[in-house]
């Protein structure tokens, strides 16, 4: 089923609940590869997803479509995200081998990963453990460019519209990001 997405969010602009889950239902998940981007665990993204649409929901009626809704939805999750980093006041850095305690017990977060062989899958997640390592050392608005341009694959123009700075301090900030990043992995060595 397809779906207008300005007919979409008029009728949520004028308190149509079922147009808006549909709205959460089609972005919840980039939403939530965002607010893990900037989070670095599945609770958090999850809590700061809910946020970020809980925002939305409070703020629809101000969204006047001069940016896709995409980036303005990102925009909120971004802000969300770093609010609540704010309040804590604590650097968080992410362990892949750490567990998530729930009310069901402690689990062990995996990543999926389709290869055959289990050397790959070894080699991949302690990779992915170094890398996230590495960019949990750099700075806030550092973390943010890199994650949104070289992971999540947004170009300069639409990270400058999440983040509402301008396009040149997006490039500047990933420049230096890059260099900052690169300093890291060779001050840690190999992995």
């Amino acid at each position: 089923m397809t779906f207008n997405e300005t007919e979409l969010i008029k009728k949520c602009q004028n308190g149509d609940m079922d147009s808006f889950d549909i709205l959460v239902s089609l972005y919840s998940d980039r939403a939530y590869a965002v607010a893990f981007g900037v989070m670095g665990n599945k609770h958090d993204a999850g809590d700061m997803t809910q946020e970020a649409f809980i925002k939305v929901f409070k703020n629809i009626g101000k969204f006047n479509f001069q940016s896709a809704f995409n980036t303005w939805l990102h925009r909120i999750v971004k802000n969300v995200c770093i609010d609540e980093l704010r309040k804590r006041k604590r650097r968080y850095v992410l362990s892949l081998d750490a567990s998530i305690k729930s009310g069901d017990g402690e689990y062990m977060m995996q990543i999926p990963d389709d290869s055959p062989g289990i050397q790959e899958i070894l080699e991949r997640k302690e990779t992915q453990k170094f890398i996230w390592n590495a960019l949990n050392e750099l700075k806030e608005n550092h973390r943010l460019v890199l994650v949104l341009a070289d992971i999540k694959g947004y170009d300069y123009t639409e990270v400058a519209e999440i983040l509402d700075v301008p396009v040149g301090t997006v490039k500047s900030r990933i420049s230096r990001a890059r260099i900052k990043l690169s300093e890291i992995i060779r001050n840690q060595g190999t992995f």
